[in-house]
């Protein structure tokens, strides 16, 4: 039976695709080429570039004109580079690093906890050691240090020799640590994406494309995107300075550490951050970065690696360090020279991976039954917010992830720790900035420390209580909320067949890739498809076997989806024909590929 429809559709609202108004998961599907304009796009491509329709689709439907096809299809970072020097006190910072180098410093780098600190971290050491300095990485412990840099650190950084402190993907908010900094007489860079506070603490540097008087568009980079533009600038002052071509590190050989941070950290691929993603794999399939040869191999990943697996394979990997682990287990593995040692710590990333697995699988089942029981009560509150002692805070963000993409909100979810504050982290949707929210939360004294961007958010609140937080985020959150859920939509890309879905059509529409936020991958419809047999396998995945009316089968699979209203539309419609959506892959096996779906929806049909 198809849902109910929760709301009057709007009279201009466009026509649903194959008019589904009310899909399983309660969502109307739209052709995300409806617009004319678009449409005569994708013919103009078809035409003057003669490129497969469906591929033209893709392409107009990701806000790509008919003139910058090509460009898209092959992106060169050297067309999309800016000059680095666009950057607010990107002058300062290389001016600071180049004395350094010269006068062979020693340099402390102060890096996060997640994959873009362990890369941008990484990433300036190889440097600065490619050019014989000695150089010290400290990434925080998230339990006993927290998120950012902290007096006792940067006096032990200090008090070790440095000269020099860099933070990278950190320190925008770091006033008492880089005041404590300056007086040691530490010179401090800050190397950021984060949203930036209207007054910024004291650096010889800041460099942040989100600090509020930064306007060289460049906000959408993640923070290994930043410091790989400090370098080129870096790179460029040398030689002004004179060192030799041939002394300075080929930084083009660092681009898988900009991709992999670029993926996981969820920045948009678009623009500069798709080419580094598309140049950064072509560098990661040569395996010459010991530390990532090592995680693929962990991971059993035979195939060439592809963006989806920096985001669903490697960066889960690295990520467990920090949040039940040790921290700076990334960051040793990504600069190690040893391929003993990096297939050590490649192997204690896996193991910490599948114990967070089972740690977070527990906490998401809790979660999610109090959530349900609240929505029960309060079916349009706007935003998510949970809390218990028994979490660990390492996977708070994971929590936060699970429930926002189960009750399609945005989600906070706390760890109550043992001195009695709430770490927290949140996840939210298209339209609604957690972080500025959060930040506010901070400026009205609600929150010890916080911080964070549009999409993702980190906080400390100073007891367990978290009911007057949960307040500030829902009054400040309510408008944009009620707005991006009332125009949520399935945006289709075309119709496909069974018998169509194969290889050689994935790997073409992978060529309008890599795909991930502002780049969503696309999205077909199978229409009229029978579910001729499903189950339940793997950590509650559905897979299942579809069949068109001229015969033609594939198989399909739902992931987590066995407990939703998904997988048991799936496992309840065996023998039944639907409208079926999903995105397209590869299944390689034992040297064998086969083509399959990735059901995100279903819909009834009259």
């Amino acid at each position: 039976m198809v849902p109910p429809v929760s709301a009057a559709q709007p009279l201009d609202a466009p026509r649903a695709f194959l008019d589904v108004s009310c899909s399983v998961l309660g969502r109307p599907w739209r052709d995300r080429c409806a617009d004319p304009a678009l449409q005569a796009d994708a013919v103009t491509m078809v035409q003057a570039h003669a490129l497969p329709d469906l591929l033209a689709r893709v392409l107009a439907g990701r806000g790509v004109r008919p003139a910058g096809a090509e460009a898209h299809l092959n992106p060169r970072l050297r067309d999309l580079m800016p000059d680095p020097d666009c950057l607010v006190d990107m002058g300062a910072a290389t001016e600071r690093l180049a004395r350094a180098v010269t006068d062979r410093e020693r340099v402390a780098i102060f890096g996060d906890y997640d994959v873009d600190g362990a890369a941008s971290a990484a990433l300036l050491a190889a440097y600065l050691r490619g050019l014989g300095l000695e150089v010290q990485i400290h990434i925080p412990d998230r339990i006993t240090e927290g998120y950012g840099p902290n007096v006792a650190a940067v006096t032990a950084l200090h008090e070790a020799g440095a000269t020099l402190l860099v933070t990278v993907d950190c320190g925008t908010s770091g006033h008492a640590p880089l005041e404590a900094a300056a007086a040691l007489g530490l010179d401090v860079i800050v190397l950021d994406h984060h949203g930036a506070p209207e007054h910024l603490p004291s650096a010889r540097a800041l460099v942040n494309p989100n600090r509020l008087d930064d306007l060289s568009g460049l906000g959408h980079l993640c923070a290994a995107g930043v410091v790989f533009l400090t370098l080129v600038a870096l790179n460029r002052r040398l030689r002004g300075d004179g060192l030799p071509p041939d002394r300075l590190p080929d930084l083009t050989q660092s681009l898988d550490l900009v991709a992999l941070a670029t993926v996981a950290d969820v920045v948009p691929l678009t623009g500069l951050n798709r080419a580094f993603v598309v140049q950064g794999l072509k560098v990661m399939r040569g395996r010459g970065r010991l530390g990532l040869a090592a995680l693929l191999d962990a991971a059993s990943l035979a195939e060439p690696p592809e963006a989806w697996h920096l985001g669903y394979l490697l960066g889960p990997r690295i990520n467990a360090g920090g949040r039940i682990g040790d921290a700076g287990l990334g960051a040793r593995l990504l600069t190690t020279g040893d391929a003993a040692e990096a297939a050590r710590i490649a192997a204690e990333l896996d193991r910490l991976n599948r114990e967070r697995q089972a740690i977070e699988a527990l906490a998401v089942a809790a979660a999610e039954a109090e959530m349900d029981h609240a929505l029960g009560l309060d079916p349009d509150c706007p935003v998510l917010v949970t809390a218990s002692a028994d979490w660990h805070p390492g996977v708070v963000g994971l929590i936060a992830a699970r429930l926002k993409e189960r009750f399609g909100r945005p989600a906070f979810a706390f760890a109550i720790r043992p001195d009695g504050t709430a770490t927290g982290s949140g996840r939210s949707i298209s339209g609604a900035d957690l972080g500025h929210a959060v930040r506010g939360a901070v400026e009205a004294g609600l929150a010890l420390k916080g911080g964070g961007h549009a999409m993702a958010a980190g906080v400390t609140l100073p007891g367990p209580d978290v009911a007057r937080f949960r307040d500030h985020l829902r009054e400040a959150l309510a408008s944009t909320v009620a707005q991006a859920r009332a125009v949520e939509a399935l945006l289709v890309d075309g119709t496909v067949n069974a018998g169509g879905v194969t290889a050689e059509r994935v790997r073409m529409i992978q060529r309008a890739g890599p795909y991930g936020a502002a780049a969503p991958e696309p999205t077909f419809v199978l229409p009229r498809h029978r579910i001729v047999d499903a189950g339940i396998v793997g950590n509650g995945h559905v897979r299942a076997r579809l069949r068109s009316r001229d015969g033609q089968a594939i198989g399909a699979i739902a992931f987590r989806a066995a407990q939703g209203p998904l997988g048991q539309a799936i496992l309840s419609g065996i023998g039944r024909e639907l409208h079926v959506a999903g995105t397209l892959s590869v299944d390689s096996w034992r040297g064998a590929e086969r083509a399959q779906v990735r059901i995100c929806d279903l819909a009834h049909f009259d």
